[in-house]
């Protein structure tokens, strides 16, 4: 209970902070902060507000936002309530004050589909634009999620629960308080979803032992009815599938696979034979032997790994064709990985299970050598002080949900401060806000404004592909110009609600548009913006800013008066016309924009330059890292690359060098390429359990 007080603390002074910061209500702030967590878990696709609170015919109506339009989410419709309590001592919520909250939710579904309720709304309002959408796609509606977050305590886990119907549509209700956020974002886990075959779904799975005795993940084949998949699914959604691809999965189905309806549809009996099956991951498994066999009756955090088309498309069948879902089986290969393994094992599961694709979900996991890179320099890295300051910090990137609370856990009271200082939580940054602010500043504001999901599905994709090219450019300087985007991204935040244009709402459309319209401004006059400059002054400055606000006025005025037809505002920031819209603006730069701008060759040069002392930096520390872990660590690696393992014989004389390092000392460029073999190394599964455990090459801790 006193690390939940201590979490409902630091929530709300972070909240109260940022109301100050960005002078917007808490409320708005609040909205914002916690519904983050409910994209990157996939309870939601997109957090946009829209509040409003009102009454119809003595009926109280309420709803503070939603996730997304449901013609684009599968025809879930999730209505977002936020319940925030400033006491810092955590309060309890129960069971009749929650009803009463999902009442005025659903209160507000139902009126939103009366023509009388909509015209009573002004038209430019969030309120109405979500009213409209719910109203206009109501026919693609298949479910309504009623969502509860707050900081509040609800005693009972309340998970997908079904509550009623809309005209014969189900509706289901979650809470997410203040318990299932601190252990979310402070544990860096994902929500466990227990799914009880047996118990809440017909029938256990009968399933045969795929590995031996000895294996260190027991792994199954297993046999599911279509229609238990396809209702397992309706109830847990997108979060039952691997969090790394389930953007991917989205983002490009566009339509539900037709050779898999027409199986479905036509030769039911066939699906088992045409059908590939699923790959899935659980941290446990409870099962039963009888006569048959092994039958698995639950599985602790299931994961669908690959198969995320056949399981949407046995779903749409569900809703729109269930007679023969019965007559469908399909295959599971399901694999137990313990929690504490999952990051090293799951994605090879996710890769070579998704092998296939060209650039697949699994090529962008968070291990993958870009988050690893981007990590290192994080944690590397010293930016240079602010002004006004004489401490230079770090920016933390925080790679896997959760790093940087736990990384804080573990410390002493003494060293506790000193990472604050060193880590101000303001300069932490996530996946998701990389890809933000990349994907603003090359120009795919539309794309950002289709929320954190398919805005990473997108940046994922174009990065993967960058990175199997070359990853040569995804330097040090990559890194500080990154940084240097986050700082206008977030200087943005705060000064666009104190502009006497700001509409009072739709800042986040407002920002990414408005960054992305002075990039295509000064692109279209040959340069580049100078970020060395901002990454230097830790700050925007000032000429900067106010070109940026320009632009964000001309983006604003566009993004508020959408084309005819078009009377959801929220939804025209995602389209492309819009963003066409934006780039046919003309702001009014003045002589400030010149002081900001460079020749693209001189941005070049910084690059040029940062290489070379990037160079003499890291051989000297991968010099420094082979020397601590040793001789006999270098000589236990090079047994272990057997002669079928994808080393060379180059590799080979590298490690016996590094292994006989207590006669000479490797070089600088022998010392780098021993560091890169062992990552590879543990790409394959290498792990030495002799091994120093403070000294990872690409860990979170070092040896100090």
């Amino acid at each position: 209970m006193e690390r939940l007080v201590e979490f409902n603390r630091d929530l709300l002074a972070e909240l109260r902070e940022m109301s100050a910061d960005f002078g917007l209500p808490v409320d708005d702030v609040a909205f914002d902060r916690l519904c983050t967590s409910l994209e990157a878990e996939g309870e939601i696709e997109a957090s946009d507000r829209s509040a409003y609170r009102g009454a119809v015919a003595g009926k109280s109506l309420r709803i503070d936002g939603h996730g997304g339009d449901p013609r684009e989410t599968e025809g879930v419709l999730s209505v977002v309530i936020c319940e925030l309590f400033e006491e810092e001592q955590p309060v309890t919520l129960n069971a009749a004050e929650a009803k009463k909250l999902f009442g005025h939710l659903f209160n507000f579904v139902v009126a939103a589909r009366r023509q009388e309720f909509r015209d009573e709304l002004d038209i430019k309002s969030q309120e109405f634009g979500v009213a409209t959408m719910i109203a206009e796609a109501w026919p693609a509606i298949t479910k309504v999620k009623l969502i509860l977050v707050t900081n509040g305590v609800y005693s009972a886990r309340t998970d997908a629960i079904l509550a009623g119907k809309i005209s014969e549509i189900p509706v289901t209700y979650n809470i997410w308080d203040l318990t299932r956020l601190h252990r979310l974002e402070t544990t860096g886990s994902k929500e466990k979803i227990v799914v009880k075959f047996a118990e809440e779904f017909g029938e256990a799975l009968p399933a045969l032992p795929a590995s031996g005795p000895d294996a260190e993940f027991p792994s199954y084949l297993a046999v599911i009815r279509g229609r238990q998949l396809a209702a397992i699914y309706d109830k847990w959604g997108a979060r039952l599938l691997e969090s790394n691809i389930r953007s991917f999965i989205q983002a490009r189905r566009k339509t539900v696979n037709e050779g898999i309806r027409d199986t479905i549809k036509d030769e039911p009996e066939m699906f088992f034979s045409y059908n590939n099956g699923l790959s899935a991951t659980a941290d446990a498994i409870e099962t039963e032997v009888d006569g048959a066999g092994i039958r698995i009756l639950s599985a602790k955090n299931l994961q669908i790994v690959n198969g995320g088309q056949t399981t949407a498309s046995l779903h749409a069948a569900l809703k729109h064709g269930p007679e023969n879902l019965n007559r469908v089986h399909v295959q599971v290969k399901l694999t137990v990985v313990p929690a504490d393994s999952s990051e090293q094992t799951v994605p090879n599961i996710s890769k070579y299970a998704n092998s296939q694709n060209k650039v697949s979900a699994a090529d962008f996991f968070s291990n993958h050598p870009f988050h690893m890179r981007m990590e290192g320099y994080s944690r590397r890295i010293l930016a240079p002080p602010a002004e006004g300051t004489s401490r230079q910090t770090r920016w933390f990137y925080e790679r896997a949900r959760g790093q940087y609370q736990v990384e804080r856990a573990k410390l002493g009271t003494a060293d506790r401060k000193r990472f604050d200082i060193e880590h101000p939580k303001t300069q932490l940054f996530t996946k998701t806000d990389l890809a933000k602010v990349e994907l603003s500043f090359r120009m795919k504001a539309n794309t950002v404004s289709k929320g954190a999901q398919k805005n990473f599905a997108a940046f994922a994709s174009d990065i993967g592909e960058a990175w199997a090219a070359s990853d040569k450019k995804y330097d040090e300087t990559w890194f500080r110009r990154l940084v240097a985007k986050l700082i206008i991204f977030r200087a943005l935040e705060k000064a666009i609600p104190r502009q006497e244009w700001y509409p009072g709402g739709y800042r986040a459309n407002i920002v990414t548009y408005g960054i992305a319209k002075l990039i295509h401004s000064v692109e279209s006059r040959d340069k580049v913006l100078d970020l060395d400059k901002v990454w230097n002054e830790q700050a925007v400055p000032k000429a900067m800013l106010h070109c940026l606000l320009r632009a964000c006025a001309a983006a604003a005025c566009v993004i508020t008066a959408p084309e005819s037809g078009i009377r959801n505002i929220t939804e025209w920031a995602k389209k492309q016309a819009c963003w066409a819209s934006v780039m046919r603006t003309d702001p009014v730069y003045g002589d400030e924009l010149q002081e900001n701008m460079i020749d693209p060759e001189d941005a070049k040069i910084v690059v040029r330059d940062g290489r070379r002392e990037e160079v003499m930096v890291s051989g000297i520390e991968a010099q420094s890292k082979v020397v601590e872990l040793g001789g006999a660590f270098w000589e236990r690696l090079r047994k272990w690359l057997a002669p079928n393992r994808p080393f060379s014989l180059k590799d080979d004389g590298v490690l016996k060098a590094c292994s006989q390092l207590e006669r000479r000392l490797p070089s600088e460029r022998q010392c780098i390429a021993a560091v890169e073999i062992l990552r590879r190394a543990r790409v394959e599964g290498y792990v030495d359990d002799l091994e120093n455990p403070r000294i990872r090459i690409y860990g979170k801790a070092r040896a100090h």
